[in-house]
Parts: structure tokens; C-alpha cells; sequence
């Protein structure tokens, strides 16, 4: 009779194509992504490591959602993550390369709700901006002060240059590198509507979708804008020495760090976990995490630990996700993932 080890290890080639026998010894749950859901997945992790003592805690990394998702999508089998984590939905490109690794079922959780903020150090100017102002500020290309209708690097170098009611200050921004979600969702809630008041822009979506989503969307490379690649924390330390510097924050950072950080408002909007939760902060966005369904049931503890994440304990009102800064979900949305995550719903764009 076989041993029950090597029963198991055949079973989960059988399960997962390509995976190894050596591979099929992963006895933990490997989670990559986004920098902003990190600390969320990584107290349920804690959590889940302490409540399930059969199970190992999980790894957790933060490597950005778009980073996560390209190493989440290279394949099936113990070699790869099982979960990514991510501030904003899976792109259609994302789902593309998954499906060409074989990766075919992707189980989506929205885990509640997260807002950008824009910041500078406690006690500096208070900015009230609107997105149009962040568009003009760091866009790479902008309409042409002089000719509207034409495009041009962004010639602007100071906030009042693009609106005379802002600072007269250089403009310098720190926010999140290409690879973080962070960044993808700034461009979509920020810089793109920004852009879309524009009547010359109006026009270029009317000719060229395409033109117009890459002009509105590209940030400027001049050195007005900064990509921050590491940790949040050494943003503190940059604006602790430029008083005149905003940096590009999540709502999550700014709960823990109110003392040291002074917010803008967007649109006329004051960021808060109201204003995210009804909609009404233009820059509120959803966050998720996604499962590699081929996984569960062949590296243990993949189905525990996405119901501890989905629990109430967890993700409710009163959760403990949303004592470090989660916007909960409302309850027909908790309840529609609660209820999608227990029958394991693959994700359909």
C-alpha cells in the first residue's frame, strides 16, 4: 500500500499539471502584490497562522499588483504565488497572459474600499486641488498655453502657474512607480478625468481614443514628478526635509500617520472614511485579491484562508481589517463576495 505522503504527492500532479513532486512539498500559501493591500493580507496571514495551527502562516510580498500579477500569471504549480494581492481590478492583458501559463480559473475577492490621498508634511500650505490641476501639474504632455489646441511637454513649474489660487511653489510630487497599482488607479481617477474637462483633449478622444488615453494618462518624466518604488516611510522622509513637496499617499497610511501628514482636498472633497464610503471623494477606489483556483485543495490552506480574509471578524464593520484602515464593504456587497468566494466563482470581465 502506498504511503499516505506519496499519495498525496501524486494526486497533486495529477491535480496541477506540471507540478513536481519536489514543488508539490510547498506546505504554505505564497501571496504576492500590491504594497497597499499588504498590510491587510499580512495581518490575516497573522491571524490565520495563530487561529489554524494544522496550516503554516502564509508568506506574504509586496511587489506592486502589476509586478504580482506578472509573476501570479506565469503558470500553474508550486513554482508560482497562489494569491494576488491588488489596488486595482486585473486588466484584460493580465487575464491574457494567465490564460497563456495555463492559469484559467481566477477566483476575484473584492476585500472593501481604499482612497488616494494627496499629502504634504503637517503644517505646510493647504492645498485645495482639482483634478484638472493635478492633470496640468503631471502630465507629460499638455494642452499648449499658448495654442490649446496643440499638445506640448508640460511647461509648468509651479502650482501657480496652473491655477493662480495654488501656492507659488515648484511643483514636486513622490508618488508610486509604474509597477504599483497605486499608480495605474491615479492615472484613472485623477489624471484622466482631469484631462477630460479640456476641450482640445474632448477633441483628440473624438479623433484618437488611443492618443487621447495615453496623453492623459502618461505622467511627466522631467523630475517634477518622483517614482517611489519602496517603502512609504522613506516618503516621510522626504517631505520632513521639503516642506513645498506633496507626495501621493492611500487613505490606510494617513489613518496610521495624521499627525505627521497634512491632506488635500480633491474636487472640494475632504478625504474621510465617509467620503470613500459613499462615493462622493473622487479618488476612492476598490482593493482586492486574486486566487489561483487550481491551487485550492492542493496547496493547504488555500480555502481557510480566503474565508478567515472574507470573514466578518475580518472584513465587517467592526472587523479587525478595518481598525487599520479598511473601508469596510457595504453589507449587499460583503454578502455577494461572502457567497461568491465560498462557491469558489471564477472571475468573468
Amino acid at each position: 500500500m502506498l504511503k499516505r505522503s506519496v499519495v498525496a504527492a501524486i494526486v497533486a500532479v495529477v491535480l496541477v499539471p506540471g507540478l513536481t513532486r519536489a514543488q508539490a512539498a510547498r506546505d504554505y500559501i505564497s501571496i504576492v502584490g500590491s504594497s497597499t493591500v499588504f498590510p491587510f493580507s499580512a495581518v490575516v496571514a497573522e491571524h490565520f497562522g495563530k487561529s489554524q495551527p494544522k496550516f503554516k502562516t502564509p508568506k506574504v510580498e509586496s511587489t506592486g499588483t502589476g509586478g504580482g500579477f506578472k509573476v501570479f500569471c506565469g503558470g500553474i504549480g508550486a513554482a508560482y504565488p497562489d494569491i494576488a494581492n491588488a489596488s486595482r481590478r486585473i486588466k484584460d492583458s493580465e487575464i491574457d497572459l494567465c490564460a497563456k501559463n495555463g492559469v484559467k480559473d481566477i477566483v476575484e475577492v473584492k476585500i472593501g474600499y481604499d482612497g488616494i490621498l494627496i499629502a504634504a508634511k503637517k503644517g505646510a500650505p493647504a492645498y485645495a486641488i482639482t483634478r484638472k490641476d493635478l492633470y496640468l501639474a503631471l502630465a507629460k504632455e499638455v494642452p499648449d498655453p499658448r495654442n490649446p489646441t496643440a499638445l506640448v511637454a508640460n511647461p509648468y513649474k509651479t502650482w501657480k502657474q496652473v491655477d493662480p489660487a495654488l501656492p507659488a511653489v515648484a511643483i514636486n510630487v513622490f508618488g508610486p512607480a509604474p509597477n504599483h497599482g497605486t499608480r495605474d488607479a491615479f492615472a484613472e481617477l485623477a489624471l484622466e478625468p482631469g484631462c477630460s474637462e479640456l476641450p482640445a483633449l474632448k477633441a483628440l478622444k473624438a479623433k484618437d481614443e488611443d492618443a487621447y488615453k495615453r496623453t492623459c494618462t502618461q505622467i511627466r518624466e522631467d523630475g517634477a514628478w518622483t517614482d517611489v518604488s519602496e517603502d512609504y516611510a522613506l516618503v516621510m522622509g522626504k517631505l520632513a526635509s521639503n516642506t513645498q513637496a506633496l507626495a501621493v499617499f492611500t487613505f490606510s497610511y494617513l489613518d496610521q500617520n495624521r499627525e505627521k501628514l497634512s491632506a488635500a482636498t480633491v474636487d472640494g472633497k475632504v478625504i474621510s472614511i465617509d467620503s470613500i464610503a459613499d462615493g462622493s471623494y473622487p479618488l476612492a477606489r476598490p482593493l482586492y485579491f486574486y486566487v489561483k483556483k487550481a491551487h485550492v485543495g492542493v496547496i493547504p490552506g488555500i480555502k481557510e484562508f480566503i474565508a478567515e480574509f472574507s470573514s466578518d471578524k475580518a472584513m465587517g464593520q467592526d472587523g479587525y481589517l478595518v481598525e487599520r484602515g479598511l473601508i469596510p464593504l457595504h453589507a449587499s456587497e460583503f454578502a455577494a463576495v461572502r457567497r461568491d468566494v465560498a462557491a469558489l466563482k471564477p472571475y468573468r470581465p
